[in-house]
């Protein structure tokens, strides 16, 4: 099983372009199942860990609160992350990328199309892996625009979100 889906939609609309959704679906399954996979691992050590403290030493009662801070901490973890991001092609007006998260939470960024140079897939090379992103040269901006800032999808997904941006863009 991949970690990530990928589904473009398309919606025609008379007298206007067509709009290209290119998205990018995190592979979790349910939010249920999301969190058991956090939690579980969590239970696993700290059941026997807290038993064998509680044996041992009367003071350990403290653990308690350890063991509920922990639990807090890996749910806000699984809150905040992101369940699909998504590139909206617009070819008259421009490009919006927006990322969804488990907690319902979107972000969206909108870039207008006269403002794009240039539409690159580039390789990004860590001491530990190797991986391809999609970017946005702007105009009047020195940084790039990531279309993907939280997934790493592969290449093989990447390359007809770039080709329909190259040809909203007008460089073919």
């Amino acid at each position: 099983m991949e970690r990530y889906s990928y589904l473009c939609e398309q919606s025609d609309e008379r007298g206007f372009p067509t709009v290209n959704t290119h998205r990018v679906i995190v592979n979790r399954g349910s939010k249920l199942r999301a969190r058991i996979s956090y939690l579980l691992p969590l239970a696993l050590v700290l059941a026997p860990t807290y038993s064998l403290l509680f044996s041992a030493f009367p003071v350990a009662l403290g653990f308690q609160w350890l063991v509920l801070i922990c639990g807090l901490f890996l749910l806000v973890l699984q809150r905040n992350g992101v369940e699909e991001e998504a590139v909206v092609v617009m070819p008259t007006f421009g490009v919006q990328l927006e990322t969804t998260y488990f907690s319902g939470k979107v972000h969206r960024q909108f870039v207008p199309l006269k403002h794009i140079l240039a539409a690159v897939i580039n390789e990004a090379v860590t001491p530990t892996s190797c991986y391809y992103y999609l970017a946005l040269l702007v105009r009047d901006d020195s940084k790039l625009i990531l279309a993907f800032k939280e997934v790493r999808p592969p290449l093989h997904m990447l390359v007809p979100i770039w080709r329909a941006l190259r040809e909203a863009i007008g460089n073919k």
